[in-house]
C-alpha cells in the first residue's frame, strides 16, 4: 500500500502503481456513453493517465483543465481523465468547462483502482482513487509514474510530459 496524506492525514491505498518500464496493465474503463474502452482502444498513442478523486473538486478540476491545454500540444497522444465519478458528472463538467483536447473515463464498473494500486483503502476518500500520473509508450511501456503524496497538491505536469517527448 502506498502511503499519502489528504490535508496532512494519512491515508492508504490499495496497492502500488506500477513501475517505470514495465508493460502497463490492461484496464476497463467507461466513456461518457457509457461505452467501454481499453488499452486497445488507444493502440499505436502515447498515453496520459490522469487519474484522481473526483472532477468536482478544485484540484481535480485543474488538473483536468491543465492536461486539456497541454494535450493540445502533443502528438500522437491521448489524455485520460480516469476517476470514479459516473460518466453523466464527467460529461457534464467536460461541457461546462469546454474539455475536448482529452477524455473522462470513470472505473465505476471495473477494478482498475485496485489493480492499479489506486484505490484509496481508507479515510473519507475511501472508495475512490488517489492522485496519481501515469505515462505509457505507445506498446503501453510505463515512462512516468506519479503517486501524488498529498492529495489536494496537483501533479508534476512538466516531469510526465516531459516523458512523452
Amino acid at each position: 500500500m502506498a502511503s499519502i496524506t489528504l490535508k496532512g492525514n494519512p491515508v492508504k491505498t490499495s496497492g502500488f502503481l506500477p513501475d517505470k518500464g514495465t508493460k502497463a496493465k490492461d484496464f476497463s474503463l467507461v466513456r461518457n456513453d457509457l461505452s467501454e474502452v481499453n488499452l486497445a482502444t488507444y493502440a499505436g498513442k502515447k498515453k496520459v493517465l490522469n487519474i484522481f478523486p473526483s472532477v468536482d473538486t478544485g484540484t481535480c478540476a485543474a488538473s483536468v483543465r491543465r492536461f486539456n491545454q497541454e494535450a493540445a500540444k502533443l502528438d500522437n497522444t491521448v489524455v485520460l481523465n480516469i476517476s470514479a465519478d459516473l460518466p453523466f458528472a464527467q460529461a457534464r463538467f467536460c461541457g461546462a468547462e469546454g474539455i475536448k483536447n482529452c477524455e473522462t473515463v470513470s472505473s465505476f464498473r471495473s477494478n482498475f483502482g485496485q489493480d492499479w494500486g489506486v484505490q484509496i483503502a481508507d479515510s473519507p476518500l475511501a472508495g475512490l482513487l488517489s492522485r496519481a500520473v501515469v505515462t505509457l509508450s505507445e506498446d503501453n511501456k510505463v515512462l512516468h509514474v506519479e503517486q501524488v503524496a498529498e492529495i489536494v497538491d496537483e501533479p508534476n505536469y512538466e516531469a510526465a510530459l516531459a516523458s512523452l517527448r
